[in-house]
């Protein structure tokens, strides 16, 4: 028996197997041969996610071999991309072809498929995350069968594709909008809470990106503003804070540090009071909490189980060590999240069954009963995706 695991190694998996595809073909037999035998199939990008997504006994399908841009269109500003292409590998080739990615997360190990299908997203209080960017898909189907849908082809097959939590096939291969290549230029700098808090409104409108971790044990927020710039790129990078560069060089980060992670989007206008009752909630019942609390701003897509689906948003972060169980903090958390009307991150941390998830989602039943059209069979489901399915 094969096994498997996230990159925490919280989320682990006994597997019938492991199998590693090079090939829409090869992708096609294997799912065929699963379909056959009764089994579930999973697809595992670079292991990411916080949530169950890709825990099977059946069979999970290692997409890293479908690597690499295909093509681009300049003109259009759109590019054809492997799924299994890990991001930090598509800031090259797409600035050699004159375009970049218009925003991409703080990581940049994941696999473009992954992000898409878990609705991953950066900072910016103007731009939306990455799965609003797709405009096509190929996907292999539970039959063997490879489809490509845009919104003009199987457009309600590229609605569940755009954020499909691996339940709709194997997709391998993706078509985003882009925009011409561009530098950034990143000021980092520290200062107490109460002196940010009064400016975060203003600071997230004044600058195309802007973050910040809020440190417990020291009540001190750790903020980052990233502008578009003209200047010339500034070499070698510094690892964070200062830098001037391309916009692939500048947005992401290195997070080594094994941890697990819940992230709640809550209204935009509802952020900061959030933010108050987390900070109070650590300070009262968790005072040895010592992982930072990160916030974000997200504007608003259409996007069906999108977390920022028609509405302006902020992103709070909670995280914990490994070696801590963060079950007590991440419960208490999530209890204040839900009441500013929160979302969760689909793939970090969430205990959310299926009827709270289909209130916050206004698009949950259209979104399920075309996955249902789909893949009747559940091929491509799990347990945990078996466990929020509406009954």
């Amino acid at each position: 028996m094969a096994r498997w695991s996230n990159w925490s190694g919280r989320q682990r998996s006994k597997p019938v197997a492991v199998q590693f595809v090079r090939s829409e073909s090869d992708a096609a037999a294997i799912v065929r041969t699963a379909n056959s035998a009764g089994r579930t199939v999973r697809v595992a990008g670079a292991g990411h996610s916080h949530s169950p997504l890709v825990v099977t006994d059946g069979v999970i399908i290692d997409t890293s071999g479908l690597a690499g841009v295909i093509s681009t269109d300049a003109q259009q500003r759109r590019a054809w991309m492997w799924a299994g292409t890990r991001i930090h590998a598509l800031g090259r080739a797409l600035h050699d072809a004159g375009l970049g990615l218009v925003n991409q997360g703080d990581i940049d190990r994941q696999a473009i498929g992954g992000a898409i299908a878990t609705g991953t997203h950066g900072t910016g209080a103007s731009l939306r995350n990455l799965s609003a960017a797709v405009v096509g898909a190929r996907i292999v189907l539970a039959s063997g069968d490879v489809i490509e849908c845009d919104r003009n082809r199987y457009p309600e097959l590229l609605e569940v594709a755009r954020l499909n939590l691996g339940s709709i096939g194997i997709v391998t291969r993706l078509q985003l909008e882009l925009r011409d290549a561009y530098r950034l230029r990143e000021q980092a700098w520290q200062a107490a809470f109460e002196d940010i808090a009064p400016q975060l409104e203003s600071l997230a409108r004044a600058t195309r990106h802007f973050e910040f971790f809020w440190y417990p044990q020291t009540d001190m927020a750790h903020a980052k503003a990233i502008d578009e710039t003209n200047a010339e790129p500034v070499y070698p990078l510094a690892a964070e804070g200062e830098r001037c560069a391309y916009s692939y060089e500048v947005l992401p980060n290195d997070r080594p540090h094994l941890h697990t992670e819940m992230e709640y989007s809550v209204p935009a206008a509802h952020g900061l009071s959030c933010l108050d009752a987390i900070r109070t909630l650590i300070r009262r019942d968790f005072p040895d909490v010592r992982w930072p609390v990160e916030y974000r701003t997200l504007a608003a897509d259409d996007v069906w189980l999108s977390t920022a689906y028609q509405r302006d948003t902020v992103t709070i972060s909670v995280h914990q060590d490994i070696a801590e169980d963060e079950t007590p903090y991440f419960r208490a958390c999530e209890e204040i999240f839900l009441n500013y009307d929160g979302r969760p991150h689909w793939g970090k941390v969430n205990y959310l069954e299926r009827e709270t998830l289909a209130k916050i989602h206004p698009r949950w039943q259209d979104w399920w009963q075309a996955r249902e059209r789909i893949d009747p069979r559940g091929t491509f489901l799990n347990d945990y995706l078996r466990r929020i399915r509406p009954r």
